[in-house]
């Protein structure tokens, strides 16, 4: 467990949280764009807040978008720390605890 927990802390150590700059596109544009150019594959259904984590094994990246109810997403988090050995829901749980207010 504490390897997950120091892996969980160094992606989010790494992570870029996107605020005033934040990237949206039509929902399956962002789709297309996280596969295609980065070959991330979505880990987690969505959220209470309509988030979901993506991922590559292969080159480590991930990102956290954010749909809104008018069928856009935004990156609302994204970092390169990712590994295969990780918990999708501890990386979610530690990412909202670091960003809440």
């Amino acid at each position: 467990m504490k390897t997950i927990t120091t892996a969980v802390a160094a992606l989010f150590a790494l992570s870029t949280a996107v605020a005033a700059d934040e990237v949206c596109m039509n929902a399956s544009e962002m789709q297309s764009s996280l596969i295609d150019w980065y070959g991330e594959r979505p880990v987690e259904g969505p959220s209470a807040n309509n988030t979901r984590l993506w991922v590559s094994d292969a080159t480590g990246s991930w990102t956290l978008v954010r749909t809104t109810d008018e069928g856009k997403a935004c990156v609302a988090a994204q970092g390169r720390n990712w590994n295969a050995s990780m918990d999708a829901s501890d990386v979610l749980s530690e990412i909202a605890e670091n960003t809440e207010s």
